[in-house]
């Protein structure tokens, strides 16, 4: 069956509300560990994590830092407005580039109390910068598909967004938390090896790794990648659609050193994604590989990786990831880029075929969510085991719960 033709209602499990992490633990690398070997679970901790690794793993981490892109703007003695950056609005550049530039910014933004934003006027906020207060403000300029065009505007037009949104933003926590970030939130709302601004959603799966964990990793003589996706708001956004064929899969920009090319080609064990982020990431570079092996002479703009690139193939003798992979670096090599920066709206589900990547870390993810559809794809109808154990066992779920490592995925369709 083509993904296209899947019903989401196919993905759902009961979730009850007290099974929701609303808080992280106060040890990060304390959470809890469900290890699917292919066969069937063990319970373990993230802690032990490298004792299940073997020497020569590749472990792909992603670096993006959650951007602090949730503003609240006070409307006299009501609730105040809240616009929650998703990106720029002209749509060919992603919010990292944007967020180093002066005044003014347009963004596409989700409004909360939009009704309370009175046409023709402005919504504004003193933020306090280290070399004095200045003035934000904030004019609707309308819908824009899903979401406002919101122009930003401040007094100190030197002063980059990035640290106007540092002063006067708030961390973006998931929807489904249901609660205001607190003080704790800024810290363990990112991975300690977070260093590339632009998210505005975490890579959930690293927020168990610890300083002290990466080292024994290294001490076990794993060798930790990473590449950069920066994860938007549509990570969170439901299925709304019976039919995956009605769903758009949501766009993110993603940033890839030419090093790591050769990396995933000369590191001799197994590749394991640390997060769904990771795991989309390295899975676009073999499409994009492919891409250019069917026309090396693509401008420096492609390739990017569709929603629905990989099921658009004749099944037949297609590339393997060594041969994808070296074509792409090849091709950056011919432009002379060191660093790819490209866009992927990949989707995968089941009847997808992992290139890549042979082990994944990650949370445990929403109800007939795209994440669901990831998991089911790498481990067939074994995930519905996979949850309910979880489940049984009071595991902690979603951005701040517990997770799993996934063995090799199951055998997916001919080559395509």
């Amino acid at each position: 069956m083509h993904p296209d033709a899947l019903s989401i209602a196919d993905f759902d499990y009961p979730l009850p509300p007290d099974r929701i992490a609303l808080h992280p633990l106060p040890e990060r690398d304390a959470s809890r560990l469900l290890v699917w070997d292919g066969q069937g679970f063990t319970d373990s901790r993230y802690r032990d994590i490298p004792d299940r690794l073997s020497p020569g793993t590749c472990m792909v981490f992603n670096d993006t830092r959650v951007t602090d892109a949730r503003l609240l703007f006070p409307v006299s003695d009501r609730p105040p407005v809240e616009v929650f950056l998703l990106e720029p609005a002209d749509g060919g550049s992603m919010l990292a580039q944007r967020l180093g530039q002066g005044s003014p910014a347009t963004c596409r933004c989700l409004v909360g109390g939009a009704t309370r934003w009175k046409a023709g006027r402005p919504l504004e906020k003193r933020v306090p910068l280290p070399a004095g207060e200045c003035l934000l403000r904030a004019w609707n300029e309308g819908r824009d598909g899903d979401a406002f065009r919101v122009r930003l505007e401040w007094d100190a037009p030197a002063t980059p967004l990035l640290d106007i949104l540092h002063h006067a933003g708030q961390v973006p926590l998931p929807p489904y938390l249901r609660r205001a970030p607190d003080a704790e939130d800024a810290d363990r709302y990112q991975t300690v090896y977070a260093t590339r601004e632009g998210s505005v959603a975490a890579p959930t799966a690293g927020l168990h790794f610890t300083p002290a964990l990466l080292g024994r990793l290294d001490r076990q003589g794993v060798h930790r990648r990473f590449v950069t996706l920066h994860v938007g708001a549509g990570t969170f956004r439901p299925v709304k659609a019976e039919r995956m064929a009605d769903h758009p899969m949501h766009g993110e920009f993603a940033e890839v050193d030419r090093e790591l090319l050769d990396r995933l080609l000369t590191d001799p064990g197994p590749v394991v994604a640390v997060g769904t982020t990771s795991l989309r990431t390295l899975e676009s570079l073999y499409w994009m590989g492919r891409k250019v092996m069917a026309d090396p002479g693509l401008p420096a703009a492609a390739p990017e990786t569709g929603q629905w690139d990989p099921y658009a193939h004749t099944p037949g003798t297609a590339p393997d990831s060594r041969e994808a992979l070296h074509a792409l670096g090849e091709w950056m090599d011919r432009g002379g880029m060191t660093r790819l920066l490209t866009r992927t709206q990949l989707l995968v589900a089941p009847g997808y075929r992992f290139r890549v990547a042979n082990g994944l870390v990650t949370n445990f993810h929403q109800p007939r969510s795209t994440l669901l559809l990831l998991i089911a794809a790498w481990m067939g109808d074994a995930w519905k085991d996979m949850y309910r154990h979880a489940l049984d066992g009071g595991y902690r779920f979603l951005s701040y719960g517990d997770g799993c490592l996934l063995g090799p995925p199951v055998a997916g369709p001919a080559d395509r």
